[in-house]
């Protein structure tokens, strides 16, 4: 009788061990960074065979909460007016010409081009507090109801007002990567983000424009707009070149972007005394590096550095 539990409990294990083998290698999901668990960020890029964006991408945002000047602190036009401007003229940039290094083998890549499709407002549907399905809830509700198309070369970003919190996601957690994710709308796969407001917890969500606690000057007088283009600028690399979880990353499960969190390279002095380092139809950003492959891989922001 001892004999057959035993062999009962080999067969087991081995089962188990085969069915675990069988799991898809797929990129971080949760919301950790590099940090985390002290992970090698300078571990190569590797293709899993999953698709990427081919092509040029077309971004939508969903301006989720209150996004008027009546909204005291939350948000206001402004800060639409630098992101609306970032996102129309990011694509095509030497910057985000780097993901057209990310090929999927078969004479597909990311064109390293973008364009600004639109955007429409959704005032507080799902509330104050948002999961990951409440935002690819969000972004199916704007299609179904024909506000946005489902465009098979899109990319869905829900832009929330600071009096929105999503702890599920990770965001205003020290060291989370800002999610994206895939969700479904007339049966067809949709490809969103979340971005949240940093002026939520401004010392977590922007970072690189705190020192010892005191707040530094942004390139464009404006804390949430400045910190949201440098959280966006790695979305759009991350999901063009790993949409679904299963091409582009390495070892650790870190995306492309996702490996250059904090690290923006050389910089100059812009005149009200910011630090930026890159300029784009006329205004000065700071923006995270995104990662360069080859026979030494690197942080960088395009692809000849």
């Amino acid at each position: 009788m001892a004999s057959m539990q035993i062999n009962s409990m080999m067969i087991a294990t081995v089962v188990l061990t085969l069915a675990l083998l069988q799991v898809p290698t797929l990129a971080q999901s949760a919301p950790s960074g590099p940090s985390d668990k002290g992970v090698k960020t300078d571990s190569r890029m590797l293709y899993h065979t999953g698709p990427i964006m081919s092509g040029a991408a077309d971004v939508y945002v969903i301006w989720y909460g209150c996004w008027d000047n009546n909204c005291g602190n939350f948000g206001d036009t402004a800060t639409q007016a630098i992101i609306t401007d970032f996102l129309s003229s990011i694509g095509g940039s030497p910057y985000f010409q780097i993901n057209a290094m990310y090929d999927n083998g078969v004479g597909g890549a990311p064109s390293g081009g973008t364009f600004y499709a639109g955007g429409v407002y959704d005032r507080y549907s799902h509330g104050f507090e948002l999961t990951q399905a409440d935002i690819a809830d969000i972004v199916e509700d704007q299609i179904v109801s024909n506000a946005l198309p489902q465009d098979p070369s899109g990319i869905w970003l829900v832009i929330a007002s600071a009096d929105i919190s999503s702890n599920a996601t990770g965001f205003c957690t020290p060291s989370a990567l800002p999610i994206h994710g895939r969700g479904m709308a007339f049966g067809s796969d949709t490809r969103y983000a979340f971005v949240g407001n940093p002026r939520r917890c401004p010392t977590v969500a922007a970072s690189q424009f705190y020192s010892n606690g005191v707040q530094l000057p942004t390139p464009n007088n404006n804390l949430a707009a400045d910190a949201m283009a440098s959280t966006i600028a790695q979305l759009l690399s991350r999901i063009v070149t790993n949409p679904l979880g299963g091409a582009w990353f390495d070892r650790y499960g870190l995306e492309n972007a996702s490996k250059c969190v904090g690290q923006f390279g050389p910089t100059w002095t812009t005149a009200n005394g910011a630090r930026a380092n890159m300029k784009l139809n006329g205004h000065d950003y700071l923006i995270q590096q995104n990662w360069v492959m080859g026979k030494k891989e690197h942080c960088a922001m395009n692809s000849s550095l």
